[in-house]
């Protein structure tokens, strides 16, 4: 049994580094559409109307519709799907991926693990206690080197990363809670935030796609509607499933270190001694390399 577990647990940060690579670019790619001039909403749609054309003839040839009436489902799609793309697009529109790397990310592991205490009961342990003080102490530093140098500012887009983090740590809790099929998961949180937001989008929401090529439009479609929704979130159920939800969340705080510094040559954007204290403070907090220190 030992033997099965710790192959399932292997498999589990395998699955883990997939999404986190996906996660990395996830940043990068956002922020490069809103520099192309498409909105959050415009995003938005791309990724779930491409998500819908690929699965739901998927579902018709396996005949498996009747799970997308699971309550479940539904709630899922609300905070993970419509909830947690609009928010964090729309921060794209306002701030540098470097902000995301740590509003976003930095705030996901205590957004999890509060989610955590409230709806699983998990009290805190002394491992997530350090996580959680050392990814503090990484923001709190990163606040007061940019006092210091007179650039400290919070923008609208910062509030909509913590928001986001705050959706998504929700989102992860009722994952580990439910259980549900990853597939299922993935497909019905897809398929029904598609049908609650393209509407919407249609009728309400501001567009700028006729101003994009469909170079832009198949490279933003493509990459979040299939790699984001599809594959990130088939690797991330999975990786919930075997790892749980702190600890997938922790080390997800990774991802921000490739979006960060890819973001400097690809999109000429900043990496200063401010962001580098709160993605150290991240980075530790995510790995907890004090547990190498302990006698076994």
């Amino acid at each position: 049994m030992s033997r099965i577990a710790s192959t399932d647990v292997k498999k589990g940060y395998v699955l883990l580094l997939i999404t986190m690579l996906i996660w990395g670019s996830f940043t990068l790619m956002s922020r490069l559409g809103a520099k192309q001039d498409l909105t959050a909403w415009d995003i938005t749609a791309l990724r779930f109307a491409t998500a819908f054309v690929v699965l739901m003839p998927i579902q018709l040839w396996r005949r498996e519709l009747k799970f997308l009436l699971d309550k479940r489902i539904l709630w899922l799609a609300l905070l993970g799907g419509v909830g947690y793309s609009c928010a964090v697009y729309s921060g794209f529109s306002y701030a540098p991926a470097a902000h995301a790397a740590i509003w976003l990310n930095g705030f996901l592991p205590l957004a999890t693990a509060m989610s955590a205490w409230v709806v699983l009961k998990e009290p805190f342990g002394k491992d997530t206690w350090i996580s959680l003080l050392f990814m503090a102490a990484g923001l709190g530093g990163m606040m007061a080197v940019m006092q210091y140098e007179g650039q400290f500012y919070l923008s609208i887009g910062d509030a909509f990363f913590v928001l986001g983090a705050a959706l998504w740590g929700v989102y992860t809790v009722f994952l580990k809670r439910w259980m549900l099929p990853p597939w299922q998961a993935m497909a019905g949180v897809a398929i029904w935030t598609a049908i609650f937001y393209l509407p919407v989008y249609a009728l309400f929401l501001p567009k700028k796609l006729a101003q994009a090529s469909h170079l832009v439009m198949l490279e933003q479609g493509v990459f979040h509607g299939v790699f984001v929704v599809i594959i990130a979130m088939l690797t991330y159920i999975g990786a919930v499933e075997r790892l749980g939800a702190f600890k997938t969340g922790s080390l997800l705080a990774l991802a921000p270190f490739l979006a960060a510094l890819a973001a400097v040559p690809l999109l000429n954007e900043p990496l200063n001694l401010a962001i580098g204290a709160g993605l150290l403070g991240m980075g530790i907090g995510a790995l907890q390399p004090w547990r190498l220190l302990r006698v076994s």
